[in-house]
């Protein structure tokens, strides 16, 4: 019963999400934090985390670890192949038809429009992982940190992910947290 659920639900996150992986965290907050207590907001955010620095896509890793969590091996299986399963689905009927309608002005409206939508999507997103994260002044300044060296240099997201976490230790170990 767990498999089917899992499934079910990654399936719905894939199916009725746009944009990628983080214009899925909203959808995947509802569904898997709340509606099933699958894991937590925080955990949610680290799982994007782990899932952003290792091979792959965000959300598919993020369905792996979350179903490895809830059911094991298997949990990790069956929760990847249903966030990939409605893309497979709608790529595989899209690329058959796209050719046909490509250049009709409505469908590039369309996708202009869609395109806004992810944008907003993804900012929602930003906003709800700001106030999960940034809860005191150490955060704050690693959160600026970060931003101004991935605005400026080419940095990978490894070398911030690690970066961060070694800071995050240091400044509990120095007592900096929480002030």
């Amino acid at each position: 019963m767990i498999l089917l659920k899992l499934f079910a639900a990654f399936a719905r996150v894939g199916v009725l999400t746009f944009g990628g992986g983080y214009a899925m965290i909203p959808m995947l907050e509802r569904e898997i934090v709340d509606r099933h207590g699958w894991a937590t907001s925080e955990e949610l955010m680290d799982y994007y985390a782990v899932g952003q620095c290792t091979p792959g896509v965000i959300a598919v890793n993020t369905a792996t670890f979350i179903g490895y969590k809830t059911a094991g091996i298997v949990g990790g299986i069956v929760a990847t192949l249903g966030v990939i399963f409605p893309s497979f689905v709608i790529i595989t009927v899209i690329a058959g038809i796209i050719q046909n309608f490509a250049d009709i002005p409505a469908v590039k409206s369309a996708f202009a429009g869609i395109r806004v939508c992810v944008c907003v999507l993804i900012f929602n997103s930003v906003i709800k992982l700001w106030k999960g994260a940034v809860k005191d002044k150490a955060a704050l300044a690693l959160c600026l940190l970060v931003f101004v060296l991935s605005v400026f240099f080419s940095i990978s997201p490894i070398v911030f992910v690690l970066f961060c976490a070694a800071a995050g230790i240091l400044f509990t170990r120095l007592g900096v947290r929480g002030k």
